[in-house]
């Protein structure tokens, strides 16, 4: 049924009654009666709209129909009493992806560079100099939009250099493609929020969530600049700006390039031509020894960098600053003026930011399992990431290139790949698995030791299949219960953070936070090792809080949650992205939406009903 309005009076109306901390949102902490009459217009029927869930969707439906036409208009009573399962589901479908959706080109690039992290006045754009074509493009635009700049990165640029253009910081061009009248951008979706740029691993869960939606296309084009993004930049960035340009982030290519193939095959042109760069990026990116290849034969994270990240916000290292500040007897302001100049060096300070850039290097920015000590680690994370790389390849030789895949001079075979990946699982076991404590820990090469922080890192050899049913059996009967809460697993245990140190702020990634990623790639290992009623009680616990969540606050779809509380409301270093809209939350998050999307392909109908229902995991598992 529809009810045609005054949508502005409306709209005024039920804001006045019903937003009474005025935050322009209707949620579970407003005080108001928490029921609202409806009158049409023209037949004057009546309807109460009433608690705090169908309020909200009555003002997220008035701000949609505001933004086009402040008159009469009509409200449809069943999206008001929608299935919040099937509304969040939709909504994500319907208007997140598309929201999130940006291309570097005449078309979207104001909407990149309009943004809060571009510093100065005149918004510049870096272009690789071997992309004669980007380099073209863009230049020709320069003469046509004001306040806007185009640089050319030499070929072989330095870590040195990187560091000057902080000085002047910008986006990374990405791909350009060649339709009917005009050259466009390769469209890629953006996790949201602040997160305005093209972010590694984020790219991989979203892409999932794309393929589940039918989205193919955008699929296939965030393939296409991870495959940009190799060749002109030499890896796939944290993310497209200039301050990323010496830090790739966890690699997952391959697995993006596998579910691709299994929803629609390109062509085998295509396939090959992504195959030789993921192969690319494997030799030269990840198989360098002493770099990120060390001496074990496994893998850590390893970013270039000098200093300090450029990311972050003023005086979020005053913590980590202070103590170098008072060794050379300066304020700690004046201090970081050198360090940062490079007037003052402090290689000891220089370390501990070798570590920094690298923790960032794995997405798991921060955390106190790799704070000023990720470079020294062959971590359970990036070697199961590598492992399955070897894996996938050799199933794409194997099934798609009748076992001979040529590169140049190099004829790759699938025997080879499955060698890799026994060296690499063999090795793991060796160093990373710890029987007793029936989990996987992180080994430190430096001090050959395992570092026993117990991390939902754990969990990432069972998504890539390279532990046995034994250690399957032991990380869900043992390991898993020490992070289940009621709305999933947390980012670490309690226990690993009880001595970290009490000035140093809650790190994001671990207890007792919960994370997209963590969630998903946990699903998936439980499918692969046959635990399908327990991939269904972790299914459910996340939708259930990503449902309840937004129930009772308007429709938020956040970064993360607090899995403590099964809320939203994170008090920790970074806060909360997602959470900062108003009327209508029209993005969500990327890879929360991803989540959601992935989650209910894996739950089964009777649980899909109760998760309508917000009934309690507590009550059902």
């Amino acid at each position: 049924m529809k009810f045609l309005l005054n949508i502005d009076k409306v709209f005024q109306e039920l804001l006045l009654q019903e937003d009474t901390d005025r935050d322009k949102k209707i949620t579970k902490d407003d005080n108001g009666p928490k029921k609202f009459v409806l009158v049409d217009e023209t037949t004057k029927q009546q309807e109460a709209i009433v608690g705090t869930y169908h309020l909200s969707n009555l003002l997220q439906e008035l701000a949609q129909l505001k933004d086009t036409n402040s008159g009469m208009g009509e409200v449809d009573l069943s999206r008001i009493q929608e299935n919040p399962v099937q509304r969040i589901s939709r909504k994500i479908k319907d208007d997140y992806w598309e929201e999130l959706t940006r291309t570097i080109d005449k078309k979207g690039l104001t909407q990149i560079i309009e943004d809060e992290k571009t510093s100065s006045d005149v918004a510049t754009l870096y272009v690789a100099a071997k992309d004669k074509q980007g380099v073209a493009y863009f230049q020709a635009l320069e003469k046509e939009l004001p306040n806007f700049k185009v640089e050319i990165l030499p070929e072989n640029y330095s870590v040195e250099y990187v560091e000057t253009l902080n000085e002047k910081p910008g986006i990374l061009a990405l791909a350009l493609e060649q339709k009917i009248y005009s050259l466009q951008g390769v469209p890629f979706v953006v996790p949201g929020g602040r997160f305005n740029e093209m972010y590694g691993w984020d790219s991989y869960f979203i892409g999932v969530g794309l393929l589940i939606d039918g989205q193919v296309d955008k699929a296939i084009a965030i393939a296409e600049n991870f495959k940009y993004q190799i060749i002109h930049y030499g890896k796939i960035l944290n993310a497209n700006r200039s301050y990323y340009l010496t830090r790739t982030q966890p690699p997952l290519y391959s697995s993006l390039l596998i579910e691709i193939v299994k929803k629609k095959m390109p062509s085998l042109d295509w396939l090959r031509s992504h195959l030789e760069t993921v192969i690319l990026e494997y030799n030269t990116v990840w198989m360098v020894q002493g770099n990120r290849l060390t001496p074990t034969g496994l893998n850590r994270y390893k970013a270039d960098g000098i200093g300090m990240p450029f990311e972050v916000e003023p005086g979020h290292f005053d913590d980590v600053l202070e103590p170098y500040a008072k060794k050379h007897k300066l304020p700690i302001r004046e201090f970081e003026k050198q360090y940062l100049q490079r007037t003052l060096v402090d290689a000891e300070l220089d370390e501990y930011f070798v570590h920094d850039r690298s923790m960032r290097e794995s997405g798991h920015d921060t955390t106190n399992r790799l704070i000023n000590t990720c470079a020294n680690l062959n971590s359970v994370d990036v070697n199961s990431f590598l492992y399955k790389y070897e894996k996938d390849v050799a199933y794409l030789i194997a099934t798609y290139f009748g076992n001979t895949f040529q590169v140049g001079d190099v004829a790759h075979t699938s025997e080879e790949w499955e060698q890799k990946a026994l060296f690499r699982k063999d090795k793991m076991n060796q160093l990373c698995w710890n029987e007793a404590s029936s989990m996987y820990f992180d080994y430190d090469f430096v001090n050959h030791e395992q570092f026993p922080f117990e991390a939902a890192t754990t969990f990432f050899p069972l998504w890539a299949g390279l532990c046995d049913e034994n250690q399957a059996k032991k990380l869900v009967e043992v390991a898993l219960p020490q992070f289940v809460k009621a709305g999933g697993i947390t980012g670490s245990t309690k226990a690993s953070i009880a001595n970290a140190p009490k000035e140093a702020p809650q790190r994001q990634w671990d207890y007792p936070f919960g994370w997209a990623p963590h969630q998903m790639l946990l699903w998936e290992g439980l499918i692969n090792y046959n635990y399908l009623d327990k991939a269904q009680e972790m299914v459910y616990r996340w939708l259930w809080l990503i449902t309840k969540n937004a129930v009772d606050y308007n429709g938020t779809i956040p970064e993360k949650f607090d899995l403590e509380i099964s809320s939203h409301k994170v008090f920790a270093e970074y806060g909360n992205v997602g959470t900062e809209f108003d009327y209508i939350a029209k993005e969500g998050f990327g890879w929360v939406n991803a989540s959601y999307q992935y989650g209910l392909q894996i739950l089964n109908e009777e649980l899909k009903q109760k998760l309508g229902e917000l009934v309690s995991p507590d009550d059902i598992f």
